[in-house]
C-alpha cells in the first residue's frame, strides 16, 4: 500500500508566529486559549483545532478575529485530524512553548516558528497526517566568532538573557 504524500504550504499573516501541533478533544481549542492568556496575557493569538471524528468541525478560540479566522482556513487546508494551529502577535513561541506543550490535550508540537512553513501530509481517503515540516530554510554555513558574538548580543539586546 503507498499513501499520497501532499506538500501543504502554511499560509501565515503577516508578523506573525506559529505553533503547529497534534492534540486531541473537544475542549482543546478552550484550553490553548487559556494556555496563551495565563503566559503572555498581552499577546494577540487564534487558536483552531480540527476534530478527528464526530462532526468534524474546526473549532476555535482567539482574542483576534483575523488571527482566528486565518488558523480556522489553514487547518481546513490542512485537512488533518486532531491538529491545532496557534497565530501570534507580540509574542514569540518560546514565550508559552513550554504551557503549550504542558496542555493535558496536547500530544506533540511539529513547529513553532516565524519561519514560512511547509507540512508534509499523507492521505489515506479522509483521513491526513501531518509527518513532518518544513521550517525556513536550510544553513548556508557556520558562524564565524564575529556572527556568534552578534548573535550573543542580539539575545541579550531583546532581554533573553543577562547582559
Amino acid at each position: 500500500m503507498t499513501l499520497p504524500i501532499e506538500l501543504v504550504p502554511i499560509e501565515t499573516p503577516a508578523e506573525a508566529n506559529l505553533i503547529l501541533g497534534h492534540a486531541h478533544f473537544i475542549k482543546t481549542a478552550e484550553d490553548l486559549y487559556e494556555t496563551v492568556v495565563n503566559s503572555v496575557p498581552t499577546a494577540k493569538f487564534g487558536v483552531a483545532f480540527s476534530e478527528a471524528s464526530g462532526p468534524r468541525l474546526v473549532r476555535s478560540e482567539g482574542n483576534d478575529e483575523a488571527l482566528t479566522r486565518a488558523a480556522e482556513r489553514e487547518l481546513l487546508r490542512l485537512r488533518c485530524g486532531h491538529t491545532f494551529l496557534i497565530f501570534l502577535h507580540g509574542a514569540y513561541p518560546i514565550n508559552l512553548l513550554r504551557d503549550v506543550r504542558a496542555c493535558v490535550e496536547v500530544a506533540n508540537v511539529h513547529c513553532a516558528t516565524a519561519n514560512p512553513v511547509v507540512a508534509v501530509i499523507a492521505r489515506s481517503g479522509e483521513a491526513g497526517a501531518i509527518l513532518g515540516v518544513m521550517d525556513g530554510q536550510g544553513p548556508l554555513g557556520v558562524e564565524d566568532p564575529d556572527q556568534a558574538k552578534a548573535r550573543r548580543d542580539f539575545v541579550r539586546k531583546i532581554g533573553y538573557k543577562l547582559s
